[in-house]
């Protein structure tokens, strides 16, 4: 139950995103009208009846591609100074 409650949350707010940002228009272009009830001694009978009609129109997403020049930037890794002939010293040593 509170699975199918999350899902009709995140429809509702997607659907709301959607008309706010203008990339969902929708318009309702016929109304609806409730069918006629009435009771007979054979039970209730129901006549007519109209659903509602809505056009819906859709932002479109282009997906493509491009040449594009991008700076990397470079890393350069120095020892300290002092250190450098020290380091092999001590590679040499632990070695044995």
């Amino acid at each position: 139950m509170r699975t199918i409650l999350f899902v009709l949350i995140v429809v509702v707010l997607v659907l709301l995103v959607g008309v706010g940002s203008g990339f969902l228009d929708i318009n309702q272009i016929r109304s609806a009208k409730a069918p006629a009830v009435s009771a007979t001694g054979n039970g209730i009978v129901a006549k007519g009846g109209q659903t509602p009609a809505f056009d819906v129109q859709t932002g479109s997403v282009e997906i493509g591609t491009r040449n594009a020049t991008v700076k990397v930037p470079e890393l350069q890794v120095k020892a300290p100074q002092g250190q450098a002939g020290n380091q092999a010293e001590q590679n040499s040593v632990n070695g044995m």
